[in-house]
């Protein structure tokens, strides 16, 4: 009887204890590498070279951007009047007292360009000034397209900081206007419109065909 018993509780504790060799067994063996999850772990961390300085680098998109080598023009009518255009109105103090336009310079060639400034004389408004500085890509009908900068520093807006609209500057004069406004003409530090133009006093005088004398 006692043989009997005993048989059956070896028999009870093997069945019990095998579920948990097998168990262990498993936990032992290493986890199956595939191509895809888990990766095996580098034996090494990576190694990685002493910092390089960030300064004097430049940026790729200047390196890419295409020269302008020559100002389409297609509509001589407007050119010949942007090529009069010699001062420059700054809404932002045009309407205050003592204020007066500044000059802005086009020079025609194969590639004109634009060149200005207005340095405010408002009283309280002493050493704000606007400018232009550019290179004219194309003349259209009532359109002139600059690829340039123009720069507003009004003593207020950033601590007297420069503020800069860079890029495609497109101005538009409307009807018999004699001024070309900047569309993209919002202080960028601040939001305000600043109404800058270009504008020509005097229409160059008409050229009529010399008659021919036969």
């Amino acid at each position: 009887m006692n043989r009997i018993l005993l048989s059956s509780t070896l028999l009870i504790a093997a069945l019990a204890a095998g579920p948990a060799l097998a168990q262990k067994s498993k936990a032992e063996e290493p986890p199956q590498v595939t191509p895809y999850y888990p990766a095996p772990p580098p034996k090494f961390a990576p190694q990685i070279d002493q910092g390089v300085p960030v300064t004097d680098l430049s940026s790729p998109l200047a390196r890419d951007k295409a020269k302008i080598t020559h100002t389409t023009i297609d509509s001589e009518a407007e050119a010949q009047l942007f090529a009069s255009a010699d001062k420059v109105v700054w809404g932002r103090y045009a309407k205050m007292k003592g204020e007066k336009p500044g000059t802005v310079t086009v020079t025609k060639g194969d590639v004109w360009t634009v060149k200005g400034r207005i340095d405010s004389e408002a009283p309280g408004t002493e050493g704000d000034w606007a400018s232009i500085d550019g290179v004219v890509e194309k003349i259209t009908a009532n359109h002139v397209t600059i690829r340039g900068e123009v720069a507003f520093r009004v003593a207020k807006v950033e601590n007297g900081a420069a503020c800069k609209i860079a890029g495609q500057l497109r101005f538009h004069r409307s009807g018999r206007s004699h001024t070309w406004r900047l569309i993209e003409g919002d202080n960028p530090c601040d939001g305000s419109r600043e109404f800058f133009d270009l504008v020509y006093e005097r229409a160059p005088a008409e050229r009529k065909p010399v008659p021919k004398h036969g």
